[in-house]
C-alpha cells in the first residue's frame, strides 16, 4: 500500500526558499568578500616583490623581509613545542581520567571558554608584565613564545576535547575487552582516532600564531633581524604592519601581505596533505 506524501502549501514552500536563497547568498557573499580580499593584495603587492625583500639581512634600503620570515616559523615550532603536549594532555585528562561531573573539569572548562574570549592586547599587556619584566626575560622572542602559548592554549584544549568526545565508546571497550590497560587504549586507540579534530586545532593555532600582532609587539618586539630566542625579533605579520605604519614603504607593506598570504596557504596545503595521510591510513587499517 503507498502511502500519500502531504504536498507543501504555498507558505511554507515560500519559507523554503526564502531559507534556500539566503543560504546561497552567504555562500556567494563570503566568496566573493574572500575573492575580493585576495584580489586586491595580490593587485597591489605582486608587483612590488623584489629580490631585495629576500636578502638575508634586513637593512633601511631594501627593507628586507626575510628576518621576520624565519622568526615567524621559529615562533610557531616554538609555541607548538609548548601547548600542544599541554593542550593535549589535558584534554585527555578531562575526557578520558575524569569521572562525570567532576567539578574540577567543569572549572578547567570554564577557565578554557573565558581565555578563548580574551581579546589579544590583554594577552601582550600580561606577556610584557609577567615574562619581560617580573621573569626578567626581557623583549624576546621567548617571551612572544610564551604569550602565544597560552593564547592557543585553550584552542588546542577545545579542539581535543571536542575530537576525543567524538571518538565512539565502542572502540575503547573492544580494547579493554581485548586486555588492554587505560593508558594503553587512550594512546592507541583513542588518540589515532581522535587525531584529525585534533589537527585541526593545531591548524588553527598556527594561523592565530601567523597572524597575530598586538600581544607579540609587547613581548617579541619590533626588531628586524634574525633574532635568537633571546632577543627582540619581529614576525612577518608586524613586519608588514610596522611598514605599513611608516608610511613610506605602503608598497613593501603590500608585497609582504602577499607573502604572508602565501605562507598561510603553503601551512594549509601541507596540513591538508597530513590530514589526507592520516586518513588514508586510518582507512587503510580498517
Amino acid at each position: 500500500m503507498r502511502m500519500s506524501v502531504p504536498k507543501a502549501t504555498g507558505k511554507k514552500r515560500s519559507t523554503d526558499l526564502l531559507l534556500k536563497g539566503l543560504v546561497y547568498f552567504s555562500i556567494i557573499f563570503t566568496i566573493a568578500m574572500l575573492l575580493l580580499v585576495v584580489g586586491h593584495v595580490l593587485i597591489k603587492g605582486l608587483p612590488n616583490l623584489k629580490p631585495e625583500l629576500f636578502a638575508w639581512e634586513h637593512t633601511t634600503e631594501n627593507q628586507s623581509m626575510m628576518p621576520a620570515i624565519i622568526n615567524t616559523l621559529h615562533m610557531i615550532l616554538l609555541t607548538l613545542f609548548i601547548c600542544v603536549p599541554v593542550g593535549v594532555m589535558t584534554a585527555i585528562y578531562t575526557c578520558e581520567y575524569a569521572r562525570p561531573g567532576n567539578k574540577f573539569v567543569k572549572v578547567v572548562r570554564v577557565f578554557t571558554e573565558t581565555l578563548q574570549g580574551i581579546p589579544s592586547i590583554i594577552y601582550g599587556l600580561f606577556g610584557m608584565l609577567f615574562f619581560r619584566y617580573f621573569l626578567e626575560y626581557g623583549m624576546s622572542i621567548l617571551s612572544g613564545t610564551l604569550t602565544m602559548s597560552i593564547m592557543c592554549l585553550p584552542l588546542i584544549i577545545r579542539a581535543s576535547e571536542e575530537a576525543l568526545i567524538a571518538v565512539p565508546n565502542l572502540l575503547r571497550e573492544a580494547a579493554y575487552g581485548l586486555g588492554a590497560r587505560k593508558l594503553r587504549t587512550v594512546f592507541t586507540v583513542v588518540l589515532p582516532s581522535a587525531s584529525m579534530g585534533i589537527f585541526s586545532g593545531i591548524i588553527l593555532s598556527i594561523g592565530r600564531i601567523v597572524g597575530e600582532t598586538a600581544a607579540i609587539i609587547y613581548t617579541a618586539g619590533t626588531m628586524a633581524r634574525l633574532a635568537r630566542i633571546d632577543e627582540s625579533g619581529r614576525t612577518l605579520a608586524i613586519h608588514m604592519y610596522q611598514l605599513q605604519a611608516e608610511g613610506m614603504f605602503v608598497p613593501q607593506a603590500y608585497a609582504t601581505a602577499v607573502v604572508l598570504l602565501i605562507v598561510v596557504i603553503i601551512i594549509n596545503a601541507i596540513s591538508a596533505g597530513i590530514q589526507n595521510k592520516i586518513e588514508a591510513k586510518e582507512q587503510g587499517d580498517v
